[in-house]
This record gives structure tokens, sequence and C-alpha cells, in this order.
């Protein structure tokens, strides 16, 4: 790997994969090793991904340790195998130290949960696709409806108003004046 500023705390560093010596080559799904102690579930994901991959090709590669245990892509090689495929593409990690990529194995997975969708958007985007039938990747049909508004009423007390009207400008103040003098929370608006 080429020698690279370590980068300080909040200072952003960014690499291209000419950087990072990042190569991807295939191998048989059956010379990859399963993290054994992998936390995260993703059998129910397995026939999306297969259907991705399907549809789209094989886009991400699965990230390796140095023995060819899997660091990230656990359902994409779930998903090749269930489509048969004689090869996958690999990136290996023996740039990490063990540490890191359990690390990484961790947040590869965490980091997406905090995400949310934009209903509207994901409703205009889907909206635009024809030929694709998008429920074979996890959307419901009916998806998305708009975020629906919560009922907040009850959290706000109720507000009472009158509105007068007036022949001008001096009615209205002396009508704000003698309501105020008789405790009347007044407010003046002028339309």
């Amino acid at each position: 790997m080429k020698d690279a500023k370590t980068p300080r705390a909040n200072e952003l560093s960014v690499f291209s994969c000419e950087d990072t010596d990042m190569e991807i080559f295939e191998m048989s799904p059956g010379d990859l090793t399963p993290y054994e102690f992998n936390p995260r579930k993703n059998d129910k994901s397995v026939d999306k991904v297969a259907a991705s991959i399907k549809e789209f090709g094989f886009r991400v590669p699965i990230v390796v340790d140095a023995d060819n245990v899997i660091v990230c892509g656990h359902t994409r090689l779930k998903a090749a195998l269930k489509l048969g495929l004689d090869t996958v593409p690999v990136t290996r990690a023996d740039d990490l130290t063990e540490e890191q990529i359990k690390a990484f194995r961790l947040a590869d997975n965490k980091v997406g949960e905090s995400s949310e969708w934009d209903n509207d958007l994901l409703g205009d985007e889907l909206g635009e696709i024809f030929d694709l039938d998008m429920s074979t990747f996890g959307f419901s049909l009916d998806e998305p409806t708009p975020t629906e508004r919560k009922d907040l009423s009850s959290l706000i007390e109720p507000e009472y108003q009158i509105i007068i009207d007036c022949k001008d400008e001096m009615e209205q103040e002396d009508l704000y004046n003698r309501l105020e003098e008789e405790g009347i929370k007044c407010r003046v608006l002028t339309l």
C-alpha cells in the first residue's frame, strides 16, 4: 500500500481505489469461509439480494481477510450459492488489523440502520420504474405512502378567538385598550 498521511481527528481523508491498491478478483464461493461468529442474521434477505444480483449483476464485491474469511458480504455469498455462481468478485482487506476487521464487519451492517426513506422522493423514484418488479427487492406494491401526520391536537391547548372588524385604526386602538383594562388578553391584527 502506498504511504498515506494518517488523518487527524476531524480531518477527512479521501482515497481513490488507486491510493488503497484495492484489487478485485474472482474466487469460487466454495473457497470463501463465512465468519463463524457473524452476529447478523441475514437469511430473510438472501432472495432479495439474489434477485438484485440476477437483475443488475454482482456489483459489490465480497470483502475477505487474509485467510479468505468473510469480513463483509455474507448475504451476497449466500445469494451467489443460491444462484449457483461459479465465481464471485472479492476484495481482500489484508491491510486491516484484527480489531479493525471486527469493527468493519460490525460497522458495515450497522451504519445503514440509521438511514430513513424520504417517502415522497422514494415514491417519485418508484413511480418512474415501469419494467422491473420492485417488490422482488422488498418494496411493497403500495409503497410508499406519504408520511402520515400524527394527530398532535391532544398536546395543544385549545385557543378560542373572536375577530372584531373595526371601521378604522382609532376604533381598533380604543377597543383594544378597553378590553386590556378589563383583563382580557388581546392581540392587534391588521389584515
